[in-house]
């Protein structure tokens, strides 16, 4: 089969796409047949070895959809032909196939594509295990999505809306503030202007915001702590880099700076995580946004674009 293989840390030039032998499942594995693969940031970050060894080589990724083509013993869930997409994978789902655990696998609406199935894994679980598990959302409060219009961004506006909060959403582009008003936030500010933290104290009247999901913590963090409201909180999804901070802007406000990385969620609470999003794509409140739909032999490019601002949407590969 064709896969998308690394043997080495580097730039985007590293990922190669090579003919590898088939995979089967053993014994509580799923064998999933990839229509197609989801591409994140931390694929480019574990790529460059910002988050330390690896045995090489490997296939990256970690989203994925498709149809299973096999089962090990004891798998009890899942039989070849279900649609499902994959949440984490044992082998990597820049490839024709992914094995996975049986966890790590969850069953696909006929109504949602297979891209779309591809978009689910991390960026939706990111956005509700920030807004519930680590920012302790409660219906009522207001929260600020910065970069609403990338694949974590979205999946924020829609869970967010549909739990009952106020949606104040940021993007830099014009196309990507009409994606993200079009997703439910009732205020899209753009975040390349230089008051528009200003403009978020104003749309609360001056209280601030309750809590910030934030994708770029080394620009935003020192200013995200100045327009909290008492007991606010900052979840951090992303950061490039360091910041400084001034920290009487926590004491001030009882405030709280919360990190956050899927890698340390609990299976039982990635399985809630998971059956909450199951009844958002049947009810219709979530439908992942795809931006690009790139050959998996083009994976280069794909992480090249994704570090790109002005993300709109998911990007995915396509076997």
């Amino acid at each position: 089969m064709k896969a998308i293989r690394v043997h080495s840390f580097g730039g985007p030039e590293v990922l190669a796409q090579e003919q590898v032998p088939e995979l089967s499942a053993g014994p509580g594995e799923v064998l999933v047949r990839v229509k197609a693969a989801g591409v994140n940031p931390v694929d480019t970050y574990i790529r460059s070895g910002l988050y330390g060894d690896r045995a090489f080589p490997y296939t990256p990724g970690m989203d994925a959809a498709g149809t299973v083509v096999g089962v090990g013993t004891g798998v009890s869930h899942f039989q070849v032909n279900d649609r499902v997409y994959v949440a984490g994978s044992l082998s990597g789902t820049y490839a024709e196939q992914a094995l996975c655990k049986e966890a790590q696998v969850h069953p696909l609406p006929s109504h949602i594509s297979f891209e779309q199935g591809a978009a689910l894994g991390i960026p939706y679980a990111t956005a509700y295990y920030a807004l519930f598990n680590r920012g302790h959302a409660m219906p009522g409060e207001t929260v600020l999505v910065h970069g609403a219009s990338g694949g974590v961004g979205t999946a924020a506006v829609q869970i967010a809306r549909s739990r009952g909060l106020k949606v104040i959403g940021t993007a830099g582009t014009p196309k990507g503030r009409e994606l993200v008003t079009k997703e439910g936030a009732h205020h899209v500010l753009d975040h390349s202007t230089p008051d528009y933290m200003d403009q978020v104290l104003k749309l609360t009247d001056g209280h601030g915001v309750h809590i910030i999901l934030e994708m770029l913590a080394n620009v935003n963090l020192g200013k995200d702590l100045k327009i909290l409201t008492l007991r606010g909180r900052v979840v951090v999804i992303g950061s490039r880099g360091k910041v400084e901070i001034d920290p009487r802007d926590t004491m001030g406000k009882y405030a709280d700076i919360r990190g956050m990385s899927l890698l340390y969620a609990t299976e039982q609470e990635l399985s809630a995580v998971h059956a909450a999003l199951a009844a958002g794509l049947e009810n219709g409140t979530l439908r992942p946004i795809i931006g690009q739909k790139i050959p998996l032999a083009e994976a280069i490019r794909a992480h090249e674009e994704i570090m790109k601002p002005g993300s709109y949407g998911k990007i995915v590969l396509v076997p």
